[in-house]
C-alpha cells in the first residue's frame, strides 16, 4: 500500500479551472475519468512555469507517457464549480518520474473540500518507444523543481 499514499510535497503549484459541461455526466457531476485531464492539466502547467513546456520535451524526441494513476473520490465536483489542482513532483528516477495531485474547490463557508487525490507516473520514451534516460540538461530542469521556494503559485 505504500505505493497510494499520494501526499503532496513542497514546493506545491496550484492551478484553477472550471468544470465545463462536456465534462459531466447526465447528473451534471464530474465523470470519473475527466479527473485524470484535470491532473494533467496541473502537471503540464506546473512543468511549463517551473521546469520547461511539454512540447520543448517532445522536440527532443522524447515524451512522457502516463504508465501508472491512482486516483481516490472523496466527493464530486459538479458543472461551473472553480477547483484547484495543486500537484508535486514527489519522485525523479532515471527513466521516470512521478507526480502527486489534490483538487479541491472552496465552499460556501470558505473552506477548501477535498474532491480527489492521486498520482500518476510516467517513463521517459524516444520515439521508438524504448525507455531512455531524462538527458542532462532536461534533468537539471526538473530537478530544480525540487529546490523551489514554496510560491503557491496559482494560475487563474
Amino acid at each position: 500500500m505504500a505505493d497510494l499514499q499520494v501526499g503532496l510535497k513542497e514546493p506545491v503549484f496550484r492551478t484553477n479551472c472550471r468544470v465545463i459541461y462536456g465534462d459531466t455526466d447526465a447528473g451534471g457531476v464530474v465523470y470519473n475519468a475527466n479527473y485524470l485531464r484535470y491532473f494533467e492539466i496541473g502537471r503540464t502547467e506546473m512543468m511549463r512555469r517551473w521546469a520547461m513546456p511539454y512540447s520543448e520535451i517532445e522536440e527532443l524526441g522524447l515524451i512522457l507517457p502516463v504508465t501508472e494513476t491512482y486516483l481516490r473520490y472523496k466527493a464530486p465536483a459538479c458543472y461551473d464549480d472553480l477547483i484547484t489542482v495543486a500537484t508535486s513532483l514527489v519522485e525523479l528516477k532515471k527513466v521516470s518520474c512521478r507526480f502527486h495531485y489534490r483538487i479541491t474547490r472552496q465552499r460556501d463557508d470558505g473552506r477548501e473540500q477535498l474532491l480527489v487525490r492521486g498520482f500518476t507516473k510516467h517513463a521517459c520514451i524516444g520515439r521508438d518507444g524504448r525507455l531512455t534516460p531524462f538527458p542532462p540538461a532536461v534533468r537539471r530542469r526538473i530537478e530544480a523543481i525540487f529546490s523551489r521556494p514554496d510560491t503557491g503559485t496559482t494560475i487563474p
